[in-house]
């Protein structure tokens, strides 16, 4: 994401907030803390983020609210956002209850190394409205709860994506979330660390297109090292753990994600699931594959 669009974002972000208004004389609801696996993290990595609310014993809250989570730089421009729908959702907290959950993100490639902030707040999304929390506010119900030291990509383990892949997409009211679609058979590589690693796959699909569901095959060279059932309509997280020894001991290491069917969207009926103009052949929808080390 570029500077110019993320300050577009903070923009748009503090406008909504002005036109949800704020009032000074309410409590706060509850307060905010966060945490993350590791303090530091390589670019394009994933981490998992934890998320706490301690929620106040008066507290009242009045519907369902969404997390706005802002990642800044050192002079406080927005890079990114982690924003979400807690679990559970605000209208089943309780007064004096600790609500904590965690979920994997991973980590935009930015061009930015060095330490980034953390804020967060609870908003309305049908009308902007903050509510109050306690912490140290940073304006318009901002509350700054942490911060994280961000590495080179470079310490990544560097993935080629080979054949097999159909061209990259983005929503167009969300162009930072970006994802492929498969073919039957999607090749990669990647230089074999010669250790045990974790494959991380952030991947959906069409369900409703397939009965039974369709076979996922996760297979590194002529060996199959994990299969799932694609149940998945939203983005899921999985990992994978490979042993040394099924990666082999050649300098370079072909991994494929390979699908039992795929479907057409123009070649199904129009009325039924999954119909459309689209013509190329879809398998799974992958937004992010990343392999690292296990520990």
């Amino acid at each position: 994401m570029k500077r110019v669009r993320a300050t577009m974002l903070l923009a748009l972000a503090t406008a909504a907030a002005a036109c949800g208004g704020t009032r000074t004389d309410e409590p706060p609801v509850a307060t905010p803390s966060f945490a993350s696996e590791r303090s530091r993290v390589p670019l394009g990595s994933p981490i998992e983020l934890t998320y706490t609310f301690d929620v106040a014993r008066e507290a009242k809250i009045d519907g369902d609210y969404r997390v706005f989570v802002h990642f800044l730089d050192s002079e406080g421009e927005l890079m990114w956002t982690d924003d979400h729908t807690p679990v559970p959702p605000t209208t089943a907290w309780k007064p004096g209850q600790k609500v904590s959950y965690s979920h994997t993100m991973f980590v935009p490639v930015y061009p930015y190394v060095g330490d980034a902030r953390v804020r967060l707040g609870l908003y309305s999304a049908s009308d902007g409205r903050r509510l109050p929390l306690n912490g140290k506010e940073d304006g318009e119900r901002e509350y700054e709860v942490g911060s994280m030291s961000l590495a080179p990509q470079s310490e990544n383990i560097f993935l080629i994506y080979r054949d097999g892949w159909n061209r990259a997409e983005s929503a167009p009211d969300q162009p930072a979330i970006e994802w492929q679609w498969t073919k039957k058979s999607a090749g990669l590589s990647f230089r074999n660390p010669k250790k045990d690693v974790v494959f991380l796959l952030e991947s959906d699909g069409r369900p409703d297109v397939f009965a039974p569901p369709q076979q996922v095959s996760i297979r590194v060279d002529d060996q199959v090292v994990h299969t799932f059932a694609m149940t998945d309509r939203n983005p899921v997280v999985r990992r994978i753990p490979i042993t040394a020894a099924q990666l082999g001991t050649a300098d370079m290491v072909d991994m494929r994600i390979e699908t039992d069917r795929t479907f057409v969207p123009a070649q199904i009926p129009a009325g039924q699931p999954g119909h459309g103009p689209d013509t190329r052949e879809l398998g799974i929808r992958v937004y992010h594959v990343f392999v690292g080390s296990k520990d």
